[in-house]
């Protein structure tokens, strides 16, 4: 039996955006117990021209609700990016997680021929909804939450491969 569309989006996307919740608990631990302002770790980036840790969370979640609104019918809420602190971003995390599961398997049924249109600065891209899931919302979606894990990892953070895999308690 081959998989479906919302196999390889929706339970990945839900586990994605858990360890996202676990790596900013201890994230926040960890600013707690070196006496670092949290607002150091939130608004920290690995390059001048790149993200913040908000902002990579923010990309996580806009690229999975992203995902149920360009492949379905349904209506995807908005957050603004404002979270400006670990208990905001958990909340956009949760509300994020929420939204995706109300998502139903007969949601994506058919999915995967749909057209989906990307515009970028520059740059047009037309892609089946398939290749829009498996070239642009996962890769896309990893990247971001890669990066929220370095960001972390590189202020001292003490995380592992298997924080990132979620295979700790």
């Amino acid at each position: 039996m081959a998989l479906t569309m919302y196999q390889l989006s929706i339970p990945a996307l839900v586990r994605g955006l858990g360890v996202l919740t676990k790596l900013l608990d201890k994230a926040e631990a960890f600013a707690e117990e070196k006496g670092i302002p949290t607002d150091d770790l939130v608004h920290a980036r690995l390059a001048p021209d790149m993200l913040t840790l908000a902002g990579q969370v923010q990309r996580v979640s806009d690229t999975s609700k992203g995902l149920v609104g360009r492949l379905t019918s349904i209506e995807v809420p908005r957050f603004p990016d404002e979270e400006k602190t670990f208990d905001e971003l958990r909340q956009r995390i949760a509300k994020s997680v929420a939204f995706l599961e109300t998502v139903r398997p007969v949601d994506l049924e058919d999915s995967d021929s749909r057209e989906v249109v990307l515009n970028f600065p520059n740059l047009k891209v037309t892609l089946t909804g398939e290749e829009y899931l498996l070239k642009f919302v996962l890769p896309n979606f990893y990247f971001h939450l890669t990066t929220a894990y370095d960001i972390l990892r590189h202020k001292g953070v003490p995380l592992g491969k298997a924080d990132f895999l979620s295979l700790t308690a």
